[in-house]
């Protein structure tokens, strides 16, 4: 198969007709060994990593699926650790949507002076440029429409399917006794209809949720979840 993209978390290879290929790593984003679903780089590497967030991610998927969410998912192998998926165009660069629930991370570091850790938000997204050099500096409406990365309509589909997902995801998993204080998200044009739709994956590696006030690292997430 044939390489398009390696990524830090997986590399992306291209198939016939309309779909691609992701293979899903054991590398996870952090810094200093520890950790980070909001961090730039890979930070550690956790065996069996790779085959965890492909089985939140077919998880969820399907989930979206019966509700008639756009996603880009077709098929996944988890013993092969790969997912089939169709292209996708990125808007500009890539984007990242953040979905907030509670003021931790990047939001607390920013905001914090008007918060205090953990304070409830209401579904509050964020919407970020995917640019390693730059911090993934964060980027309004306005601003997304003026560089021609998104129009303003877009913006607001964009916005309505990240709290619908969000929303989907925060269910389930309350379901569990677990709590999701956020969750980053990646959307796409369709290659062929151009309709805007998820993308990447739904994993414990993109999100922090917490029980009885404790962090619940991806794999332990993955483990209660689907057990």
């Amino acid at each position: 198969m044939e390489l398009i993209y390696k990524g830090k978390t997986k590399d992306v290879y291209k198939l016939d007709g309309n779909n691609v290929l992701l293979k899903f790593k054991d590398d996870v984003t952090g810094e200093d060994g520890v950790f980070d679903p909001g961090a730039n780089t890979v930070g550690l590497s956790i065996e069996g990593a790779g085959q965890s967030g492909l089985r939140m991610t077919k998880y969820f998927f399907e989930k979206m699926a019966d509700k008639d969410i756009p996603t880009h998912y077709v098929d996944a192998n988890i013993d092969e650790v790969t997912m089939t998926v169709r292209s996708a165009k990125v808007f500009g660069k890539g984007l990242e949507v953040i979905c907030r629930y509670r003021a931790v991370g990047s939001f607390l570091r920013r905001y914090g002076a008007y918060c205090e850790e953990g304070q409830p938000l209401d579904a509050f997204v964020e919407v970020t440029l995917k640019d390693d050099d730059r911090n993934d500096p964060p980027i309004n409406k306005d601003g997304l429409a003026q560089l021609g990365l998104l129009t303003t309509d877009e913006y607001v589909t964009l916005e309505a399917l990240t709290k619908e997902i969000s929303g989907v995801v925060r269910a389930e998993l309350a379901t569990k006794g677990l709590d999701l204080y956020d969750i980053k998200l990646e959307f796409g044009r369709d290659a062929e209809s151009g309709k805007i739709m998820l993308i990447d994956e739904i994993s414990g590696g993109n999100m922090r949720v917490y029980k009885d006030g404790t962090y619940i690292a991806p794999m332990d997430l993955e483990k209660l979840i689907l057990a």
